[in-house]
């Protein structure tokens, strides 16, 4: 393998007066108006002299060809190898490629400058494309027929962020540390593929490098969670963390600022609201995935959201202006939100966009129609020594429970509860027609057996007035009201007992009359009686039984 004393010179030498650096330049926006941001750098991340995003000094135009002419090279070499079963050798294999500027018998010219593009574990990871039904052409045609768009807003990472054209995949560059955990994780990543296909979890389709002016740029390829095509009216990163978790001045300056955990507490207190089953659906999906990290001792990960309003959407623009249609040759499974967490797209007020762009159906506390989409993001942090130093030193200066570096276990289980209490809410059910004429048919019923009660509890005894209590109870009550016959005879046996404890007890007065024996004998007979429930009164023709 080459090491980077090998290596010619690099990229950035040879895009100073590209195109391409011109339109990254207007991209960039506003954050690049000031010289001192043009200085500034996050991470490895910054900006040169002409107003370009460049990534360890080089700059990002040249990245993208760069990356563009690794895949494709690594793509069509490896589907001239034969199809056959993953071994375990495979996650350890790292093939490297040289590209010289002026070609070879094997790589094509270019003006990017030199550079050497590594594949980790190409076999494993055609693996995982072929189980979520990418094809090689397609793959290679979403990220190399067409020029990436860099993402401006990429966070505090430092990372650099690619989105394919077609919204189908993204790329971000990843540290050392994060590339070979990475590489430590793919069997067992492999394993729960396997297992469970629908997941939140980052889709993984490939790893790369690219070694360019004594510099190594890792790279990996995941599935977009936030199409750009759809407007995303709000975004968060959550972590189920209170500390230090709230959106700086910065970042809600920004024209869609990724909030966090505070903000949702603030702006959201009601939630997002989801139908009973997709509810379970997620959570039970979150509680899978959870379980999956902390056997990893993985921690510090986050769960993106994305908030699409329909209503607003429709009143700021009159119409639908943008076209939520996913792409027609769309080749990634299992990718949507809604195709994660093992639902169908609902109704909620028939939304028909939910099926289009994979969106989860959702409301807020307004009533407003929602499409969310989520994701679980940055997974490749270990519970390592330096995290395990920075919980502690945060642990001595605030509450240890409420920082966002925890042991894995505890992290898992306050993400799953923060995500499943306070973030998402299952929707109330309103009871069903039949159940509201049931409960206005009994209405008077339950009225006169509680009135009843009343007036005689004054004139009986404890262990009396329990058995009236229970006489009244509605599920000892027959589920639809007895037959006219019956309701007739009931009322003459009750108005023929009624009489009769009149004539007793002159002076006692009509309250005064057992609810619960005129009631329960009334009942009793009623139910007791041939005439009730006889099979002639079902078939007219048939005789009565005998015992």
């Amino acid at each position: 393998m080459a090491t980077a004393a090998e290596e010619p010179p690099g990229l950035q030498g040879h895009t100073g007066n590209s195109t391409g650096t011109r339109k990254n330049v207007s991209a960039e926006g506003p954050g690049t108006s000031s010289s001192q941001a043009m200085k500034k750098t996050i991470g490895h991340r910054g900006i040169d002299h002409t107003g370009e995003t460049t990534y360890k000094k080089t700059t990002s135009s040249a990245l993208k060809g760069a990356i563009q002419l690794g895949i494709t090279h690594t793509v069509g070499s490896l589907s001239q190898k034969p199809e056959r079963d993953v071994l375990l050798q495979d996650f350890e294999v790292v093939e490297s490629i040289f590209f010289p500027c002026e070609g070879s018998n094997l790589t094509p010219a270019h003006h990017y400058g030199d550079f050497r593009f590594k594949t980790y574990a190409p076999i494993a990871f055609r693996y995982f494309r072929e189980m979520f039904g990418i094809r090689p052409d397609d793959y290679m045609y979403s990220l190399c027929n067409e020029t990436l768009i860099e993402l401006s807003n990429s966070g505090a990472s430092g990372s650099l962020f690619y989105v394919s054209r077609d919204d189908e995949f993204i790329i971000k560059t990843v540290q050392h540390k994060e590339a070979e955990f990475l590489q430590k994780l793919l069997p067992g990543y492999f394993m729960n593929l396997n297992q469970n296909k629908r997941t939140l979890l980052p889709k993984f389709y490939g790893l790369y490098c690219v070694q360019a002016g004594g510099k190594n740029i890792r790279i990996v390829v995941m599935n977009n969670l936030l199409p750009i095509s759809v407007q995303m009216h709000l975004k968060y990163d959550l972590k189920g963390s209170t500390y230090k978790r709230r959106a700086s001045a910065k970042e809600r300056d920004k024209k869609v600022p990724t909030f966090k955990d505070l903000d949702f507490i603030q702006d959201m207190p009601d939630g997002l609201l989801l139908e009973a089953d997709k509810y379970s659906a997620l959570c039970k999906t979150i509680q899978r995935d959870c379980l999956l990290l902390q056997s990893f001792k993985i921690m510090d990960y986050s769960l993106l959201v994305g908030v699409h309003n329909l209503d607003q959407a429709r009143e700021e623009a009159g119409a639908m202006a943008v076209d939520q249609r996913r792409p027609q040759g769309q080749k990634s499974l299992y990718s949507t939100a809604i195709e994660a967490i093992q639902a169908e797209a609902g109704s909620m007020g028939s939304m028909d966009t939910e099926d289009r762009t994979g969106g989860i159906p959702a409301r807020n506390a307004k009533g407003q129609r929602l499409l969310v989409y989520i994701g679980i993001i940055d997974i490749l942090q270990s519970y390592r020594l330096v995290k395990k130093l920075e919980h502690s030193w945060k642990a001595l200066v605030h509450d240890g429970d409420t920082v966002s570096v925890h042991r894995p276990s505890f992290y898992a289980e306050r993400f799953q509860k923060f995500m499943c209490n306070t973030v998402f809410k299952r929707v109330s059910q309103k009871p069903s027609p039949t159940k509201k004429r049931r409960a206005v048919g009994h209405g008077p019923l339950r009225k006169t057996t509680a009135l009843q009660h009343q007036f005689s509890s004054e004139s009986k005894t404890e262990s009396e007035g329990d058995s009236v209590m229970q006489s009244g109870r509605p599920d000892l009550l027959p589920n639809t009201l007895p037959p006219s016959k019956t309701v007739d005879k009931a009322a003459e046996t009750t108005a023929s007992t009624s009489t009769e404890n009149s004539a007793s007890t002159s002076q006692t007065p009509p309250q005064s009359v057992d609810p619960h024996r005129a009631q329960h004998g009334a009942f009793e007979e009623s139910f007791g009686s041939e005439d009730v429930i006889s099979l002639s009164d079902i078939v007219p023709q048939a005789g009565k039984c005998s015992v």
